[in-house]
């Protein structure tokens, strides 16, 4: 989704850069500054380097929220009983962009949820001083993750939803980025 949408938002002839971990999809689009990221401390590190210089940033990275507590620096051997990994939250780098967005600057940030979708959502978007967020739900099938398709729901920050049917995800980026030029108008 994150690359549908830096694609379309090239076309439509805003200055894209996307800031992209590990994936199988890659913009095939010209006019795309990609920062290549890893892991989630240098997706933060980017994205809190070229935010301030953003007149709209759309978080649609499904970021992970824990990394291992410990990290071996060699290969752990078959064979040990009992292991536990331990796991500790990593950065919120969403939270982290709504502290320090500025006036007439845009957060979009993205929900992926299996209950409670609107209240869930409602949360995020407070919370984390998002303009509006986009809802994704683990119910509909041919939506999220391993396909071509997505079917979404936008909440704005006065509460109002937009219901879209499932639909290509270029054609959900047009959708995304429709509601971010009424929002910049």
């Amino acid at each position: 989704m994150g690359v549908a949408l830096a694609e379309t938002a090239a076309e439509l002839g805003a200055k894209v850069t996307l800031v992209l971990g590990p994936g199988s999809v890659l913009p095939s689009g010209k006019g795309i500054d990609i920062i290549p990221v890893v892991s989630t401390s240098e997706m933060k590190e980017a994205c809190m380097n070229i935010f301030p210089q953003c007149d709209c940033a759309i978080m649609a990275a499904a970021v992970s929220d824990f990394k291992p507590e410990k990290i071996h620096a060699q290969k752990v051997k078959r064979g040990e009983k009992g292991w536990v990994i331990r796991l500790k939250p990593t950065d919120d780098i969403a939270f982290s962009l709504g502290k320090i967005k500025k006036r007439g600057q845009l957060l979009v940030g993205f929900a992926l949820e299996s209950r409670d979708e609107i209240q869930n959502a409602r949360k995020k978007r407070e919370k984390k001083n998002f303009d509006f967020i986009v809802l994704n739900s683990l119910a509909d099938p041919g939506a999220g993750f391993g396909y071509d398709t997505n079917k979404i729901s936008i909440l704005d920050r006065d509460n109002n939803i937009l219901h879209f049917e499932l639909k290509s995800k270029k054609d959900v980026a047009k959708d995304i980025l429709k509601k971010v030029e009424e929002y910049l108008v």
